[in-house]
């Protein structure tokens, strides 16, 4: 007897990932913000559609939080040269970031002597795969970075997947890893096909 597995959209994530145009990349301040904020916009409308999801508003609470609109969750991150976007069915974090040098300050901000004991190899690489995956969490959760000392590395499941829980509650981190950055999404028990788009 053969079984095939049958991957509906329903139970996968399409994350999009863009390139911030070299010319908006020199942009400072407001207009950066502004700029940044509208072309993950643009990854968020790719996402949606990928998904078949209806998102036609995007409303936040008083914390600026994303609110879901008619059962349909949203995520939205950006850095100078990349942003990021996700619609889904269900409470969803996505976070990126560039590979850059940091603080030991900020080593010890981001996890706990036994959490890093969990990762070996390169510091940076796991001060940033830490770092996006209690992101991608207090995002999910609805939580800005003050909830960071509550979002703990529970396992390191493999060199994509990391365990963590916050507030007594488990969640699965995906990485996704490209020229020179990092992605995280959270994804218990769901497929993700992370997209690219030039």
């Amino acid at each position: 007897m053969v079984f095939l597995l049958t991957i509906t959209i329903s139970d996968t994530l399409f994350p999009v990932i863009m390139p911030v145009p070299k010319a908006d990349r020199q942009l400072s301040g407001r207009s950066k913000v502004q700029t940044l904020s509208r072309l993950a916009r643009l990854a968020l409308i790719k996402s949606r559609a990928i998904s078949c999801l209806r998102l036609n508003s995007l409303p936040k609470d008083a914390n600026g939080v994303p609110l879901p609109v008619d059962g349909v969750h949203w995520s939205l991150t950006h850095k100078s040269d990349v942003v990021g976007a996700v619609a889904a069915r269900l409470p969803v974090g996505l976070d990126l970031e560039t590979f850059r040098p940091v603080s030991p300050g900020m080593l010890t901000k981001v996890a706990a002597d036994e959490e890093w004991s969990m990762v070996s190899g390169d510091r940076l690489k796991n001060f940033f795969r830490l770092w996006t995956a209690k992101e991608a969490v207090l995002k999910a959760v609805g939580r800005g970075i003050g909830g960071l000392s509550r979002c703990r590395v529970v396992d390191v499941v493999d060199e994509t997947h990391v365990l963590l829980d916050y507030a007594g509650e488990s969640w699965v981190v995906e990485h996704f890893w490209f020229a020179g950055h990092v992605a995280a999404i959270t994804c218990n028990d769901i497929n993700v096909r992370w997209k690219l788009v030039s």
